[in-house]
């Protein structure tokens, strides 16, 4: 008896599902259904479209032949509109499709914070999508003035992408740094140097009060007329399709901070009989600060959907450990970032490199690093494998990471491997 898979979305997560089935099952029915009109691409890649670096013809994920070689059954724009659980059946394009097992990986969407006058604004965009990177390429010329609100990675990478078609950026943001949610204090203070000298120009701890055209009134009183406006201040887990099913989409921390995302097992299965979930519309544990948050981030996605489709066909599901990770550049500036700033902080910054790595109960729990980054993977395992402080030579490990500073007992366990 064949299986029946069905699989909405069609981003990282969902390959990595149906790569993870069909090392198993070779027989069984895939169907994947996306509200895209692309196969699945790689969207960092969208800031380097804009910037001339890269082309939809290259963005994919996997070759062309990917579907076809896997046998799986895609429907392009073609998104589901209800799940019913029970039925064991999902809608799309006014049919119903039955499932033996489901994989809800449909991503996030943007949030567009309720703004008196957007409506009066023409010329508006979002920045997640392929669709929105094309947009914006017909639509910025040489002299636009491109305003972004959201000072981000979402917004900054849409700032460098748009940096070489743009007459002139500017950026908004509520907080009092770039990158808030990625960059300690005095980390991005470097970072908004930079592209201050690179002639973009920012406003922070500041948002729109009010659009009137294409005038920005902040509520600092000051104006910012432009051409384009970009919001792109966060995104929300689409967790609609299993919330109206009776799927759990939230939880609440010890703290009482509620997050909001498809709650899931280590197998990423739901409180949903057959339903799984994986990428950015679920929640994940964070092994850096030992709790469930949203985890959007490429490879994450990955390992997240390979693991719902082990356990989507009855394989073996090894335990997948998570943490944040966000590693690239701007305009030339690169930096990497990882886990949690929690702890003490240990600082290096000699030779126009910044580095500032955290230690909690003598382990290395995050770090941030701007400029050049050897080996930066060694660390990220070091988090990833808790591994004790102590047992290193963490002196020399920060300063020029090498599996010799990790110790023999560290070398031998990877050279088995």
């Amino acid at each position: 008896m064949t299986v029946e898979y069905v699989i909405i979305g069609n981003g990282v997560a969902s390959v990595g599902a149906i790569e993870a089935i069909r090392q198993h099952d070779k027989k069984g029915g895939i169907t994947v259904f996306t509200d895209e009109e692309y196969p699945c691409y790689g969207r960092p890649l969208i800031s380097y479209y804009l910037e001339g670096r890269a082309q939809p013809d290259n963005m994919n994920y996997r070759p062309k032949d990917f579907y076809k070689a896997n046998m799986v059954d895609l429907h392009l724009s073609e998104p589901v509109t209800k799940l019913d659980a029970a039925a064991h059946t999902v809608t799309a394009g006014g049919k119903q499709y039955s499932y033996d097992k489901l994989l809800v990986a449909t991503g996030s969407s943007p949030f567009v914070p309720p703004t008196p006058g957007y409506d009066t604004v023409k010329d508006k965009f979002t920045f997640i999508r392929m669709s929105d990177a094309l947009a914006l390429a017909k639509k910025v010329k040489k002299r636009s003035r491109v305003l972004i609100i959201g000072a981000g990675l979402t917004g900054l990478k849409c700032a460098e992408g748009l940096y070489p078609r743009a007459g002139h950026i500017t950026v908004v943001d509520m907080a009092d740094r770039v990158l808030p949610a990625v960059m300690d204090a005095e980390g991005a203070n470097i970072v908004r140097k930079y592209l201050e000298g690179k002639g973009m120009e920012f406003h922070l701890g500041d948002s729109v009060a009010e659009y009137a055209g294409n005038v920005a009134h902040l509520k600092s009183g000051k104006d910012v007329e432009f051409d384009v406006l970009v919001t792109a201040v966060g995104v929300r887990p689409n967790t609609a399709l299993v919330a109206e099913a009776g799927g759990v989409t939230e939880t609440v921390l010890p703290n009482g901070r509620i997050m909001r995302g498809i709650v899931t097992n280590d197998d990423r299965s739901t409180t949903l009989p057959d339903v799984y979930a994986a990428g950015d519309c679920s929640l994940s544990y964070d092994v850096t600060i030992e709790g469930v948050r949203p985890l959007a981030i490429q490879p994450n996605a990955y390992m997240q959907g390979e693991t719902a489709g082990l356990a989507m066909c009855g394989a073996e599901v090894f335990k997948r450990e998570y943490l944040p990770v966000n590693a690239g550049g701007f305009l030339g500036l690169h930096i990497i970032t990882a886990g949690s700033y929690d702890g003490e902080a240990i600082t290096i910054a000699e030779d126009g490199n910044y580095h500032r790595f955290f230690v909690k109960d003598g382990r290395l729990v995050g770090f941030i690093e701007i400029g050049n980054y050897p080996r930066a993977g060694i660390l990220t395992d070091m988090i990833r494998k808790r591994t004790p402080v102590a047992k290193v030579d963490f002196a020399s490990l920060i300063k020029s990471p090498s599996l010799g500073a990790l110790g023999m007992d560290y070398v031998r366990a990877v050279l088995k491997k």
